[in-house]
């Protein structure tokens, strides 16, 4: 994989692990010649990650919506900053502009952006790995719930094994490079999503 899109927290929690491992994440995409494709703000997880991929001279390429930059604070000191008008413009472009997804620990939003993404790739809108840094045991209880899904019939299980889980980056990395897309037709172009 040349490029991956992060999606994290733009505030740092209160477990000082996930500041770490964002920063680790970035400098570990670097040492990999991996583009870092990210929400572009400097503040939070989302700052930590960037500055990672910069210790190392990694190229990094951080997509903001205008009406977020004051709140997220836009890292002046990316390869690329990409300005766009609004939150799903912001997502189809990271999604463009990587061959692979992971989400690092956040809230709402990380969330939403999860699960839009690994809802594209089982729709068949993309063949990418969709993964989940599970930094600490942050997504047990998620991944439980994933689990309780396909038990009760409201998600696949092949669909399931679509998301990747793993606690370290290294783990996850290879996982999603020899990540074979299942075979799903594609029901919707992403101007329907």
């Amino acid at each position: 994989m040349n490029s991956i899109s992060v999606f994290c927290a733009s505030s740092s929690g209160f477990d000082e692990s996930w500041m770490r491992e964002a920063r680790h994440v970035g400098e570990y995409l670097a040492t990999k010649n991996i583009t870092l494709v990210y929400g572009g703000g400097r503040v939070g997880l989302m700052g930590a990650v960037a500055d990672g991929a910069l210790a190392k001279q990694g190229k990094v390429i951080g997509v903001i919506p205008n009406f977020l930059n004051s709140k997220e604070i836009a890292h002046s000191g990316v390869t690329e900053l990409i300005c766009v008008e609004t939150m799903h413009e912001r997502k189809t472009i990271m999604d463009e502009m990587s061959e692979g997804i992971i989400a690092l620990p956040g809230g709402f939003g990380t969330m939403e952006e999860l699960f839009e993404m690994i809802t594209w790739a089982q729709l068949g809108l993309h063949q990418k790995p969709v993964g989940i840094l599970n930094t600490n045991g942050l997504y047990d209880h998620l991944i439980t719930f994933i689990d309780h899904l396909v038990q009760v019939g409201l998600l696949k299980k092949e669909n399931q094994e679509m998301l990747l889980v793993d606690n370290t980056i290294e783990a996850l990395i290879l996982k999603m490079e020899s990540y074979i897309p299942a075979n799903v037709p594609k029901w919707l172009t992403q101007d329907q999503t």
